[in-house]
């Protein structure tokens, strides 16, 4: 007899399921019944628009950064980061005890609410916050507290301190917040700090924050509480998803104890140099950020005009609403456009699109008027 294996899993494994991540090119054209050939001619003019990524490409540093350690990669990597925690330390005028690196900002993320909230505890977030944050709580065996918003979009604050209670453990905040894009104010944010209670730990998870910089002050030095962890990633305007590094910024006292949670070389050397590379490519992050933004601009009018704009967004993407959105989905992979459906996070009807160069927006506003009609 076959053993039910989920069931000598912990509790909590019942309650999960594993992330979905934005579909890649290969796997929508396998969905559509190509055979390898045909997948391999459509693959260059497939768009995909669904994982936020920066169209752009990558650092010409981080390039050539990845290109000089990659016959190093016979040896185990820094696993303190040094050099990067360095360089990110002087960047943000810290000390780098206040630097915690990680395969991801999703790592240190999940490593924060495993080292900080267990059975009986509760973690608050908004209910159309980053999904990782749902998951992280239910793999420690924590509650999650999911806030609706006050506008369907941005997190409700008052709604959120009033969730918190003794069971509290952790608050995470998404800004700008990922997937609907809304953006909460340096003076909002510290209102809110201050009526909570010390001892708890606030995530602020700023994934986006490049696309941000001129809107709102530094929250590493602006913001102030005791529990306060800043999370920044280089999937983004830095252009490496792909090598899975981010970092969280925080008192060092607390970072010391998340720190026991980290595995042993949970960031590979590749990585570790693509965003010390990236740092020094600062001209060139800039440069796609303002493309992005100016890109992201044009979209929301296109958007607009249409009727199917849903909310402005702040991040590398924009949210498109239409009542027969899931088929849109389909209609759109057809012609060679992928873009993410945000039905998992109670919004069957809206569309994130991430902004792409300007003739992959090009190709996906053609596609998505050809689908209209």
């Amino acid at each position: 007899m076959a053993t039910d294996w989920l069931k000598q899993a912990v509790p909590q494994s019942l309650q999960l399921h594993p992330y979905i991540p934005g579909k890649p090119i290969t796997q929508m054209l396998r969905e559509l019944g190509l055979d390898e050939t045909q997948i391999q001619q459509r693959s260059s003019t497939t768009v995909k628009l669904a994982s936020n990524e920066n169209a752009c490409g990558v650092p010409p540093k981080a390039v050539a950064a990845i290109q000089k350690a990659a016959c190093e990669v016979n040896r185990y990597p820094d696993g303190d980061c040094f050099d990067l925690k360095q360089i990110l330390a002087q960047s943000h005028s810290i000390k780098k005890e206040q630097l915690l690196i990680g395969n991801g900002s999703n790592e240190v993320l999940e490593l924060v609410i495993r080292c900080f909230a267990g059975a009986t505890d509760e973690v608050v977030y908004s209910q159309r916050g980053f999904i990782v944050y749902a998951l992280a709580t239910t793999a420690a065996g924590a509650t999650g507290i999911a806030v609706p918003e006050q506008d369907g979009f941005g997190h409700d604050l008052e709604a959120m301190l009033s969730a918190v209670n003794a069971n509290t453990k952790i608050v995470c905040i998404a800004n700008p917040n990922n997937p609907t894009g809304s953006l909460l104010k340096t003076n909002a944010l510290q209102a809110f700090l201050d009526k909570l209670p010390n001892h708890l730990v606030v995530v602020l998870d700023e994934a986006y924050y490049e696309y941000v910089a001129d809107d709102i002050e530094d929250s590493i030095h602006a913001l102030t509480h005791p529990g306060l962890i800043v999370s920044r990633t280089f999937s983004k305007a830095y252009g490496l998803a792909g090598c899975r590094i981010g970092y969280v910024v925080a008192h060092e006292g607390l970072l010391s104890v998340v720190n026991r949670f980290r595995e042993p070389f949970n960031v590979n050397m590749l990585a570790q140099q693509a965003a010390i590379g990236a740092l020094a490519d600062k001209a060139w992050v800039l440069d796609k950020v303002k493309q992005c933004k100016e890109e992201r601009i044009r979209l929301e009018a296109a958007l607009e005009s249409l009727g199917c704009l849903a909310a402005k967004s702040y991040g590398n993407f924009v949210l498109l609403k239409h009542t027969k959105s899931l088929v849109l989905v389909k209609e759109l992979e057809e012609k060679g456009v992928i873009v993410r459906p945000l039905s998992p996070y109670g919004m069957p009807d809206i569309l994130r699109v991430s902004v792409g160069t300007v003739s992959e927006n090009n190709a996906f506003l053609k596609a998505f008027n050809e689908v209209l009609l």
